[in-house]
């Protein structure tokens, strides 16, 4: 199979937080995050309820920030939204919330026109999309008959025919069994942009370059794998150990 994305000349993106806090009901779910970076592969970790998947929603602009300044290679992605699209990328956990068409090549051809592309320019390029995934033969197939891992693929082909700098990846893998992983694995790792990869599991981050951490919507570590993959994974077992579970936060 040919890469998905050709375009060589694509670099880390740029990643910009200074004080951002976001409030949800009252509740202050980012709190004061700031953080600088510019890789190409960069892994989140964290509890449930760190503030993960708030996180991928504020880099990619579904939602604003309550404070504090956010950029995405120079630009607001809530506040500039054309830019957005061209520039960022979001795979859902759950592809039933991101698939709104019946078929595939209508699914794919939808941001594509988002864009800016007459229907003919955009339908050629969705087929040539799914060609260069070896899925032309999908074009006319309703999302709704297929598989989990499928329909996690058709997302993926949609946010790659936009070709994007930056594709962000919240959960992508839950749910899948083994050799689906891997399928999906395997597309990503020909994406020639950068990745923001969200997961709860270690094996998702290798060769990823930093691993952000995150507790109560908040920068626990941020550098190489290396160094605070263990430590994070020490933390957890230790507090598996406790009786963490079992403390209700007010």
């Amino acid at each position: 199979m040919n890469k998905p994305n050709e375009d060589s000349t694509m670099t880390g993106c740029a990643i910009r937080l200074d004080q951002v806090c976001l409030e949800i009901e009252g509740k202050l779910v980012i709190n004061q995050l700031s953080l600088d970076t510019n890789v190409r592969r960069l892994g989140v970790i964290g509890r449930n309820g760190s503030g993960k998947s708030t996180l991928s929603r504020l880099l990619s602009g579904l939602i604003d920030t309550t404070a504090g300044q956010l950029e995405i290679a120079g630009f607001n992605p809530f506040k500039d939204r054309r830019a957005a699209l061209r520039e960022v990328g979001l795979l859902f956990q759950n592809p039933e919330h991101q698939i709104i068409f019946p078929t595939v090549l209508e699914e794919v051809t939808f941001g594509l026109r988002q864009l800016g592309q007459d229907k003919n320019t955009a339908k050629n390029n969705a087929l040539e999309v799914l060609s260069r995934f070896g899925k032309e033969h999908w074009q006319d197939a309703h999302c709704s008959s297929l598989s989990q891992g499928q329909k996690h693929l058709v997302c993926l082909m949609s946010i790659v025919a936009m070709k994007p700098n930056l594709i962000i990846l919240d959960e992508p893998f839950a749910g899948l069994d083994i050799p689906t992983k891997r399928q999906l694995q395997r597309y990503l790792d020909t994406f020639s942009g950068s990745l923001i990869h969200i997961t709860h599991d270690p094996d998702d981050l290798h060769n990823y370059d930093q691993l952000l951490w995150l507790e109560a919507g908040q920068v626990e570590a941020l550098g190489d794998s290396n160094e605070i993959m263990p430590r994070y994974l020490a933390a957890m077992h230790k507090l598996g150990e406790s009786d963490d579970i079992s403390d209700i936060s007010s």
